[in-house]
């Protein structure tokens, strides 16, 4: 099974957290993942990975990638393995989750920005053979775009080409840096696979990747008000001092 395999024979997909993650901000798979999805000209503002979003009465989910683009469209980005996982109807929850968390209270429906909600998945899903499935929503009679700004987008990571996307998915899936295209994702492959000091980097993201989502949560039980500092702290792996300074920012 996969996971029996030692981290050296793993793809760049199989760890992917890493993928996106690097402390110096200085990793080229972070923008041209998007990038290369038809959007050559995109330029990254904001990003956030295994970010959760909360929703205590119903279904809560953490996603992948978060990312911001200057002209304020916000990209998420699931990293699916096998074909279970990726069903059309998530797809539809992922972009909902999203538009909930993107307009401020009283805002007018209208300052809601675009979205896209990305599936990279490691087989082809919906089956058409075709590397890349763009879904929007049209009016049936005419068959004009509906123009609600949200978009879902399928990639399907098992077509091999010699496209820039082709390209990158055989990246993402190559075990051997030594045999991928893009210098920088084999380097950052290298890195973190066969180097000691790779290998310990990785160790600490994670660690703050997991203390980052735990503030995360603890904010959003502290702005539902019902709970008391000890019980988020001891629900979110956080000290009491750490929740009640979280607190006084969230005052501030």
């Amino acid at each position: 099974m996969d996971n029996q395999k030692p981290r050296s024979e793993k793809s760049l997909i199989g760890i992917r957290i890493f993928v996106f993650v690097d402390k110096n901000g200085n990793l080229f798979d972070k923008r041209a993942l998007i990038r290369n999805l038809d959007k050559s000209d995109l330029k990254v503002s904001a990003l956030h990975t295994q970010h959760f979003v909360t929703n205590l009465v119903n279904h809560s989910v953490q996603l992948d990638v978060v990312a911001t683009d200057a002209q304020n469209k916000t990209y998420n980005i699931e990293i699916q393995r096998g074909s279970s996982g990726a069903g059309a109807r998530r797809a539809r929850y992922h972009s909902s989750m999203l538009d909930i968390n993107l307009l401020k209270k009283n805002e007018d429906f209208e300052k809601l920005p675009e979205t896209y909600v990305i599936f990279i998945c490691e087989e082809d899903v919906l089956g058409e053979g075709e590397p890349l499935y763009q879904i929007e929503r049209y009016i049936l009679k005419n068959k004009k775009p509906f123009n609600d700004g949200s978009h879902i987008i399928y990639v399907n990571a098992s077509y091999r080409d010699n496209s820039a996307l082709g390209k990158l998915m055989h990246d993402f899936y190559c075990t051997e840096p030594s045999d991928m295209y893009y210098k920088l994702l084999a380097d950052k492959s290298n890195y973190y696979k066969k180097n000691k000091e790779g290998l310990h980097a990785m160790c600490e993201i994670l660690e703050d990747l997991i203390k980052e989502r735990n503030v995360e949560i603890a904010s959003h039980l502290l702005d539902e008000g019902n709970l008391s500092t000890e019980v988020i702290a001891r629900c979110c792996d956080l000290s009491i001092e750490e929740v009640e300074e979280l607190k006084k920012k969230k005052a501030s």
